[in-house]
């Protein structure tokens, strides 16, 4: 065991650790959620460590450290970002301080092993990793570094997804189907038309969350402590950014405003709002398919949706729509973490916002839930998602709302008046209005085509062509 103080007292800590007494500390007053950065939280680390490496260069440039220390915790760095010490980092998800604890759990583990590298010179985590730096600085560019990583695997996912879509609404741009507004019936549509939707809705995401993405590379690095930079040596500042974007290969620049980017976090709140935008969508998605696949005997049956696994204990046979079903629920959890995001940045106090973990923890949790969530939906439900042709022929045929075409020649009273004979009768839209002279059989034909009708330049053209054909009242 070995003792280390600070100005608060001293500890007792075990001697394999590489975290010093101030993680100590940090893990005593936390641990509430039962989840470390160490398990969950490591995207935030290595950015950490990455700042860190960029600010030891940075200093080493600019005459604050020598070149014996500023390479042993660079390479104790690489160690961090290369993942070697994982179980180094104890510090909880959620804690108080502004995010003290989680640097300093870096900080200590980066001098600890820089001095073991140098077999025992001794490299301080404040005085020498932590140079010409805050937490108030560092932390929230790493969180956006953070950000910025896993955005683009949340978009890297909707693209696969958009891209299973995209062959969807080609497989089916042939298939008829019934429309449907406020869950009754409505014009047919294709069951590619529906797709095409899907592949719309995710390609506007994807490019939002792009811009977004490119949005986190601004940095408050370099502002230290309240946004003003006292504490660091001249040149450092323009230095570390120049590092920086070596070692990360991102276009990353400085904040225009130190005081704005530590005090405000709507960055934040857009990059919340995003993803809920994105997981409504996908709630969406879900909900229509589920829908649509209802049954087997029950239900709307237009669908048919990949068995993934049993869906009863009681009643055999009985397939459920687990995947629709998860991206919903994905959904949820989304819509509770943006509530918490938005709480914790307006509650930004003064030259800073204490409440970064809190940030953190809940956009990294979307951007994992969605990403993961999004490949298992594309691969294991949409790419296998078929139709019963001729279900969703059948629908569309039979469907009253046929009349709106009657409607659009013969005027709205026309058209009701058919439509309550079919309702009554249980005939077609198509058999009555021949039955009642208002078309002949060929005309109907044409007129009342289920698949016509989901072409908006072909249906005007035939209602043209009818109306001018009809103008002196109906004949066959």
């Amino acid at each position: 065991m070995r003792i280390e103080h600070d100005f608060l007292g001293e500890m007792e800590l075990d001697d394999a650790s590489l975290f010093g007494i101030q993680t100590l500390r940090g893990v005593g007053a936390s641990g509430v959620t039962g989840h470390s950065f160490g398990q969950d939280g490591m995207v935030l680390i290595r950015a950490i460590a990455m700042i860190k490496k960029a600010a030891a260069l940075a200093n080493l440039e600019v005459g604050g450290l020598d070149r014996t220390v500023a390479g042993a915790i660079c390479k104790a760095a690489d160690e961090v970002i290369a993942g070697r010490w994982n179980d180094q980092f104890p510090v909880d998800l959620i804690t108080g301080g502004g995010g003290v604890s989680v640097h300093m759990n870096v900080n200590e583990v980066l001098a600890h092993r820089a001095s073991a590298i140098l077999s025992g010179l001794d490299v301080h985590p404040n005085t020498h990793v932590n140079m010409g730096q805050s937490t108030n600085d560092v932390l929230p560019s790493a969180m956006l570094l953070a950000a910025h990583e896993l955005l683009e695997e949340v978009c890297d996912a909707v693209e696969e997804l958009a891209e299973v879509s995209a062959g969807k609404e080609e497989e089916f741009r042939d298939t008829v189907k019934l429309g449907r507004t406020c869950l009754q019936d409505a014009l047919p549509v294709t069951l590619g038309q529906n797709f095409s939707a899907w592949v719309s809705f995710l390609r506007r995401q994807k490019d939002n969350l792009k811009r977004l993405a490119a949005d986190c590379l601004e940095l408050p690095l370099g502002g230290t402590a309240v946004g003003t930079g006292a504490g660091s040596l001249p040149g450092f500042k323009k230095a570390v950014f120049a590092r920086l974007k070596e070692l990360s290969g991102l276009e990353v620049r400085a904040a225009e405003n130190c005081f704005d980017a530590m005090q405000f976090g709507d960055i934040h709140i857009h990059i919340s709002s995003a993803l809920k935008a994105l997981s409504a969508g996908l709630s969406k998605m879900g909900s229509d398919l589920r829908l649509l696949s209802s049954g087997p005997k029950g239900g709307m049956g237009e669908l048919i949706l990949p068995a993934v696994l049993p869906g009863s204990s009681i009643m055999p046979g009985k397939i459920n729509p687990i995947l629709p079903e998860l991206v919903m629920q994905v959904h949820f959890l989304v819509c509770g973490n943006d509530a918490a995001v938005t709480m914790a940045v307006e509650r930004g106090e003064l030259e800073l916002n204490v409440w970064e973990a809190v940030v953190t923890r809940c956009t990294l949790d979307s951007c994992r839930l969605l990403s993961r969530s999004i490949v298992l939906f594309a691969r294991r439900c949409v790419a296998g998602v078929k139709a019963d042709v001729g279900h969703c022929r059948e629908e569309a045929e039979k469907s009253t709302a046929l009349a709106a075409m009657i409607a659009a020649v013969f005027g709205y009273e026309a058209g009701s008046r058919v439509a309550r004979e079919a309702l009554s009768s249980g005939r077609s839209i198509r058999e009555v209005a021949v039955d009642l002279g208002l078309l002949g059989e060929e005309a109907a034909a044409e007129l009342l085509d289920p698949a016509r009708m989901t072409d908006g330049e072909q249906m005007a053209q035939a209602i043209a062509e009818a109306r001018n054909r009809y103008s002196s009242g109906p004949r066959g």
